[in-house]
């Protein structure tokens, strides 16, 4: 059993792929600049989250109105630690939150089919006064993975989950400095 509050995700040496789920109007011009540009908002907080299956129980497979593009966006694994570094759970003080340039939010992680597992995965609210470095600096590529969502989420509802899961992302332990991992924890 995996221990209750670990970053799992899809890391390299260089960098960490989190998943967003935005409508067409974001998600288009965002792939053909390879980067976050307009529509996407910088006045406003954008949550992060290493965990494919809980992105895909939060946008529904990718059919909730105005989350039907499935993003993995690599980011630089040096932008992910100052994000968590500069993080503060959304357990703590009320007022501590509210001062925080990074919010962290453990929920329970979910099973191919959405059930709530007995572990937690982490969300990662980057907040307005970091969001141009997170998209102008951190980030390194963009990818669509709305079609192999699409084609899991069939394979699912099909009963066939053994081959849905060969289409998910590859997910093992992100190793944290242990300064941050006591930093995050709720």
């Amino acid at each position: 059993m995996p221990p209750l509050h670990e970053i799992r995700a899809r890391h390299d040496e260089r960098t960490i792929t989190v998943y967003q789920a935005y409508g067409p109007a974001i998600a288009e011009p965002a792939l053909r600049a390879g980067r976050f540009v307009p529509p996407f908002s910088f006045g406003r907080m954008t949550w992060i989250k290493p965990s494919f299956l809980w992105l895909m129980h939060r946008s529904n497979w990718a059919a909730k109105p105005g989350q039907e593009r499935v993003l993995a966006v690599r980011i630089t694994r040096e932008g992910w630690e100052e994000a968590l570094a500069r993080a503060v759970p959304t357990t703590a003080d009320p007022a501590d939150v509210d001062r925080a340039a990074v919010h962290v939010q453990w929920d329970p992680e979910r099973s191919l089919r959405g059930a709530a597992l007995n572990h937690y995965s982490i969300q990662v609210g980057i907040g307005r006064g970091l969001i141009r470095t997170f998209a102008q600096e951190w980030v390194v590529g963009l990818d669509d993975l709305t079609p192999q969502v699409r084609k899991a989420a069939a394979l699912v509802r099909a009963g066939r989950g053994d081959r849905a899961q060969r289409l998910l992302p590859p997910e093992r332990p992100y190793p944290l400095p242990a300064d941050l991992a006591r930093r995050i924890r709720p």
